[in-house]
């Protein structure tokens, strides 16, 4: 059964905070895991290639993956996302079948898929999530910004004070989705995406008027999506371990059955 998010995060013992981070590597002899980066890439196509390369993985088939890449802009539901949630449908809305609720994807915003074999590291999906906050939050500490994860709230969150007092902007989403203990999905990190583009939603259900959106180039970052990624996978060594350029082209044709965009009025969940 696939693994999926309740809204505002998952179902917790200890606070999150408390989380063991880094999933350590792979057992002894397990090969690095692949690191992509592509340009633009069509929402659809991304959907149909990640069941596929996390099938192969699960099976010992194929080396575990990281896939960088931009979207054009669209939104996406999760399998917790409400229909009013989507305030104005501004772009294409596609069912993600991932954690979550609504998220918004464009130019200026760096996604990563990410497709790890759980089963050779830590069969434990909150330590997974958190692992994901924690690669993200040491990447900002690199390009100076403090990203903080919150109890309540999944994802990466910056402290506004000259905004107004408890006033904090998510810069990064993560919402994933496990089947055979490997992972799919993953995360969005705000390089420079137009910010305004998240009004057409409640991004990740979230409605308290003191969490909004932000970017790196809001918080005057600078740097390009080359130097995000060189980072990026920098950290991921430390916490995952060992990494490898992609060397065979990933299947990005849209041939599963299935793909579907979500009803703008009711998104499907599952």
């Amino acid at each position: 059964m696939p693994y999926s998010s309740p809204p505002h995060g998952y179902e917790v013992v200890n606070t999150r905070g408390d989380l063991k981070t880094g999933l350590f590597p792979a057992a002894a002899g397990s090969s690095p895991v692949e690191w992509r980066i592509d340009g633009v890439v069509d929402y659809e196509a991304a959907l149909a290639a990640m069941p596929e390369r996390a099938a192969v993985i699960a099976r010992g088939e194929a080396r575990e993956l990281v896939w960088l890449l931009e979207h054009p802009p669209l939104y996406t539901a999760g399998t917790s996302a409400r229909p009013q949630e989507l305030i104005e449908a501004r772009f294409p809305v596609y069912a993600a079948g991932r954690g979550g609720q609504f998220t918004y994807h464009g130019p200026g915003q760096r996604v990563g898929y990410v497709m790890l074999d759980l089963k050779r590291r830590a069969p434990d999906v909150r330590r997974y999530v958190a692992a994901l906050e924690e690669w993200i939050i040491h990447t900002l500490a690199v390009l100076g910004v403090r990203g903080e994860r919150r109890d309540e709230r999944v994802g990466v969150w910056v402290r506004r004070p000259e905004k107004g007092v408890g006033v904090e902007d998510k810069i990064a989403a993560i919402g994933v989705r496990v089947q055979r203990w490997v992972t799919s999905h993953g995360f969005s990190l705000n390089v420079a995406p137009d910010l305004s583009h998240f009004s057409g939603i409640v991004p990740c259900g979230v409605v308290d008027h003191r969490y909004g959106v932000t970017s790196l180039a809001e918080l005057g970052r600078k740097v390009s999506m080359a130097e995000v990624d060189t980072i990026l996978r920098a950290e991921f060594e430390r916490l995952f371990g060992a990494s490898v350029d992609a060397q065979e082209p990933l299947s990005t044709e849209n041939s599963s059955p299935g793909r579907r965009r979500a009803n703008a009025a009711a998104p499907a969940s599952r």
